[in-house]
């Protein structure tokens, strides 16, 4: 039951580029599922900074309506003086018109720093737009190339596994169990090269009689990981 060291070098060099194109090829949509999740992050922050717009707008309203109101209520109450029937009703009007006219400084102090407030949350949902725009364009433009990637990596992959197949049939058939059980269980790093009597997957150093195996293209699997083995290029013999 001879086994090429050739032929084995050769499946672990495919089993090894056919990883690597598979682990791309399932990196792809975790990339896009990425930048969809900014992309979302960024609309949320421009949905929030826009409501919080809103509502400060609202504040202002709310604020000039009561303003209003005040200052309504001091022409009230100035209208009334002419008719008061004593100093004592007379005096009270004026305590109530400042007492109202002080409330009402507050109040336009307070619709002042609210319109400030708007003015900037506007400039802030001006950043925000830019930024869900940009990461909008960076969602397309990812989803563009893993999409072209993945056509050239699916086509990488479709050669690779002709490859294999084609390898595979110089394997003897009684040897191919053992073969398909270790590349089922681990794939790529089911096999490993021996180099310097020592396994490269696990660096177990092997038995003199497991290399001697070896040069006798005998299958041998590392005692320690279970790799399947096959001699370093510079040391095997054809």
């Amino acid at each position: 039951m001879a086994v090429s060291t050739t032929v084995l070098r050769e499946l672990h060099r495919i089993h090894s580029q056919l990883g690597d194109l598979r682990g791309r090829l399932e990196r792809g949509p975790y990339k896009v599922q990425a930048h969809g999740a900014n992309l979302t992050q960024q609309q949320n922050a421009l949905a929030g900074t826009q409501e919080n717009v809103k509502q400060t707008k609202k504040t202002v309203d709310q604020k000039q309506l009561d303003l209003k109101t005040g200052e309504n209520k001091i022409l009230d109450l100035k209208a009334k003086l002419n008719a008061c029937s004593s100093n004592k009703e007379y005096q009270t009007l004026l305590e109530q018109i400042a007492a109202s006219e002080m409330a009402n400084s507050v109040l336009a102090d307070e619709v002042l720093e609210a319109m400030e407030k708007v003015d900037k949350l506007e400039v802030a949902v001006t950043e925000a737009r830019a930024q869900s725009t940009a990461a909008e364009r960076e969602l397309e433009k990812c989803r563009d190339v893993v999409s072209a990637e993945a056509t050239v990596i699916q086509a990488d992959i479709t050669r690779l596994e002709g490859e294999l197949a084609a390898a595979e049939q110089e394997l003897p058939g009684d040897f191919k169990v053992n073969y398909e059980r270790v590349i089922q269980a681990k794939g790529a790093e089911g096999m490993a090269e021996a180099a310097d009597c020592t396994c490269q997957g696990c660096g177990y150093q092997i038995t003199l009689n497991m290399q001697n195996e070896l040069l006798l293209s005998k299958p041998v699997f590392c005692k320690s990981c279970g790799c399947l083995l096959y001699l370093a290029e510079a040391q095997a013999e054809y």
